[in-house]
């Protein structure tokens, strides 16, 4: 006997059914419906009642049919868009980096009668999870866009438990690991990986022939920046002989000054003439430390950083590679009303943007020894 309530996640795996069937042939029966899923009738005129309230069917005598546009039984939203879909987003920092990609997809949430859910979360694997399941078991949502984490045992869990969710997920920022295969998850992301190569060339075409990176431990893109960086440095013929995996931002005033300290010195003693940075905040400290310290910049030590929030703001502006945030937010929510619009019918869909360099008073030509 069927339950009077059962799990959210099998009323979302039904509606998700019903809409597959409504794209396939344009109408379906509720007795077909119910005989189909093994469910009362009821309960697929419920389901069908769900989805007309969020305006993805038109109720008919029997059943439903795709929407229509006769149909004004939803309310239309303030920009005249009527609600088609209500999708969660989940990004791990509301305030560096994440708001201008926020920004984005609310814009596109807006333009295509998309209520979006926004929960921020931090970077642990256990709190992304736990926000994600607030969310999904909720029962209201048609689809995430996500940004979890994706290295290590956690992160590979995490990313298995995603695709195996009954509703799309589309990643933001974030891409599977190759080796993992998993063949439903979509994505939307700046090729942090050519954003490396990008630096390590405009670098070398300044004629610089030392270099040196500093990458922010832990992060989901410093990994992708060695890679573009490493390979582009190889190719250019380049000696990075200073190589820094570290969290300057989050040491206290001691610790900090003595890792740039030590830093620098490195710099120094390899006559290195010129560093990669991520994120922008540990570029601004290496910078005025640098410089407090005797340092001339670009002269004796050029920068280059990654992200843009801050950079140019910095004495004097540093060169930086720009992420296309606010695009990315943009596409993800399109890329996520693409799947629900066409279902499973659309190949899966996953969509590198390539970060910008803006060249500023931080880097210039190598000075002659």
């Amino acid at each position: 006997m069927e339950q009077p309530s059962d799990p959210p996640a099998f009323g979302l795996s039904r509606r998700e059914h019903i809409l597959d069937e409504l794209r396939r042939t344009g109408a379906v029966r509720v007795a077909d419906l119910a005989r189909e899923l093994g469910v009362s009738e009821l309960t697929i005129r419920r389901d069908i009642g769900h989805l007309a309230d969020r305006g993805l069917v038109t109720r008919v005598h029997g059943g439903a049919t795709l929407r229509s546009r006769l149909d004004t039984t939803v309310p239309a939203s303030p920009s005249g868009a009527a609600i088609r879909f209500r999708v969660g987003m989940v990004v791990p920092s509301l305030t560096y980096y994440w708001p201008h990609v926020i920004i984005g997809a609310r814009a596109a949430a807006t333009e295509l009668g998309v209520q979006l859910i926004l929960r921020g979360a931090s970077y642990s694997v256990d709190d992304q999870r736990r926000q994600i399941s607030s969310l999904v078991e909720s029962g209201s949502l048609h689809g995430l866009i996500v940004a979890p984490e994706t290295q290590g045992p956690d992160g590979r869990a995490l990313l298995h438990w995603l695709e195996a969710l009954p509703i799309p997920v589309v990643l933001a920022e974030r891409r599977v690991p190759s080796a993992l295969a998993l063949t439903s998850l979509e994505w939307v992301t700046t090729d942090h990986v050519f954003g490396g190569s990008l630096a390590a060339d405009h670098l070398a075409a300044l004629g610089h022939r030392r270099v040196g990176i500093l990458t922010s431990a832990g992060s989901p893109t410093s990994w992708q920046l060695r890679r573009g960086w490493d390979r582009a440095v190889g190719e250019l013929g380049l000696e990075c002989l200073v190589d820094v995996d570290a969290t300057i931002d989050s040491l206290d005033g001691v610790a900090r000054e003595a890792l740039v300290s030590d830093l620098l010195e490195q710099c120094r003693r390899t006559r290195t003439t010129a560093l990669l940075i991520h994120n922008d905040p540990q570029a601004v400290l290496l910078q005025q430390y640098a410089r407090d310290h005797g340092w001339a910049i670009p002269e004796d030590l050029a920068v280059v950083a990654y992200d843009d929030e801050v950079a140019e703001s910095a004495e004097p502006p540093i060169t930086a590679l720009r992420p296309p945030k606010q695009h990315i937010g943009r596409l993800a929510v399109q890329a996520m009303v693409d799947r629900l619009t066409e279902g499973s019918r659309r190949p899966v869909q996953r969509t590198h943007v390539l970060p910008v360099l803006y060249p500023r008073e931080s880097s210039a030509a190598v000075a002659p020894r």
